[in-house]
């Protein structure tokens, strides 16, 4: 049994979804208007593993993320570039796709676009000025906190006594973590930005607002999950919360899901600082990939990760060992006799089961892996693994990668030259010629190339 820390009680529980076999997620997409950095793939990976962790399941996932290509800083990068506003946020959307691609990310079930769903917005908006929940000032909207008693239930934030519409309204799409005032649904048109029609006028709509209109529109009323970044918690869920439950009248979200923001090298992740990664950045410096979305996994989800290339290092390495290991283990022959590591394997998943059930601990899943990895080794050395043992651990290995994305690998291949010095090599083991087999380990060495003797002959792998 799954138990989730649900942000709104401050505590573990059990989940059950809203609807047996099937589970409703929504997922905070990013802004479109740069790529993405490392501390807001770290947020999308674990989106992906808990989308992951229901399909393994054997539950029905519906999830959603959106893409806001609408706001305040796409519509200011558009203008920079002298180009439209799609032309600008269709270039960010597709390097997003990429990089959640080149992470292993399973696709979402939908990616909703916000200019795409302006009119489910303004339907929002309409209910909440008919409810008495939202009033128009000068052709904007704003939601009327004091009219959502419960408004501070999330983050604990809480407006004052007296009527908001007192000490003013706020317009902008992002603004001061405790600033509980009356927020903007949709703004009316300003020189220099798109805007559509709408019952006050021409405008656009604000950043809270998508959410609410988009999750309705593909999960429904009241959603099992919704994921985002720790950041997010005040003002935008807050806000999600108060203009949902207002306008359905009906609980929005069942499990709040928070993961904690990411460091790097200790510090908040600057520009400035020179600490400011994206993908392509790490990619650009050589790194695996796959090794970027085993160090985002190697901390809960509720601790901050302090990003380090020093642990990027220690990922590959670890990737490395692991990759071989698979390796070899796929190697062993069918007539192999030995141990069937029933016992072992047994005990394997049910640690990494009991480790994801637990508020989703993949540091724990993952131990679970190379605890296998580590008894096996020395068996495998021995060439005591019987074909049972082969498939028993690739049958886990298969399984528990349907959760984290970071086992399967493809060897790769290598040129007629090393594939002929290898087998020079080997002809000159057999024929006693030591001091030639060494040098050729040597050359290949160079190459990137390490030999490994074992009891079915030489292998290679990539050092």
């Amino acid at each position: 049994m799954l138990k989730l820390y649900n942000t709104k009680h401050r505590r573990k529980e059990e989940f059950e979804p809203l609807h047996e076999g099937e589970v409703y997620i929504y997922s905070c997409g990013p802004t479109v208007y740069d790529f993405p950095h490392i501390g807001n793939l770290r947020t999308f990976v674990f989106a992906d593993i808990v989308a992951r962790y229901f399909k393994r399941r054997g539950i029905d996932v519906h999830n959603v993320m959106n893409i806001t290509d609408v706001d305040d800083k796409t519509i200011r990068g558009s203008n920079e570039e002298g180009v439209s506003l799609g032309e600008y946020t269709q270039k960010y959307t597709d390097y997003f796709m990429e990089d959640l691609d080149t992470l292993r990310v399973q696709p979402a079930w939908e990616y909703p676009r916000a200019t795409e769903h302006i009119d489910q917005m303004l339907k929002v908006v309409e209910g909440l000025v008919e409810k008495g929940h939202a009033y128009e000032h000068e052709g904007s909207v704003y939601f009327d906190i004091s009219s959502y008693p419960q408004y501070g239930k999330l983050s604990g934030i809480v407006p004052e006594e007296h009527e908001t519409r007192q000490f003013g309204r706020l317009d902008q799409d992002e603004y001061e973590r405790d600033d509980a005032r009356d927020f903007v649904l949709w703004k009316a048109a300003k020189e220099g930005e798109p805007s559509w029609p709408s019952p006050w006028g021409p405008g656009r709509p604000g950043w809270h607002i998508e959410c609410t209109a988009m999750s309705i529109e593909y999960l429904g009323e009241t959603l099992d999950i919704h994921l985002g970044g720790v950041d997010l918690v005040f003002p935008h869920h807050e806000n999600e919360i108060a203009q949902s439950e207002a306008y359905t009248g009906q609980e929005f979200v069942r499990y709040w899901v928070h993961p904690e923001h990411l460091l790097v090298e200790g510090e908040k992740m600057s520009k400035s600082k020179g600490n400011f990664y994206t993908l392509r950045d790490l990619l650009e410096k050589g790194y695996d990939p796959i090794a970027i979305r085993h160090l985002l996994l190697t901390a809960h989800y509720r601790r901050q990760l302090n990003f380090t290339l020093e642990g990027l290092d220690q990922s590959q390495q670890a990737l490395t060992r692991l990759w071989d290991f698979a390796d070899r283990v796929a190697e062993i022959p069918d007539d192999a006799e030995g141990e069937d590591l029933s016992d072992e394997v047994d005990a394997a998943l049910e640690k990494f089961d009991a480790a994801l059930d637990d508020d989703l601990n993949l540091p724990g899943a993952m131990a679970a892996v190379f605890e296998l990895m580590r008894e096996v080794n020395p068996l495998l050395a021995e060439g005591s693994v019987s074909a049972a043992g082969r498939d028993r651990v690739q049958a886990f290995f298969e399984d528990a990668d349907t959760v984290l994305g970071i086992i399967a690998h493809e060897k790769g291949s290598i040129d007629e030259e090393i594939d002929a010095l290898i087998e020079e090599r080997q002809a000159a083991r057999e024929d006693g010629d030591y001091e030639r087999s060494d040098e050729i380990r040597d050359e290949l060495l160079e190459q990137g190339i390490v030999i490994e003797d074992t009891p079915q002959g030489p292998r290679w792998r990539r050092e």
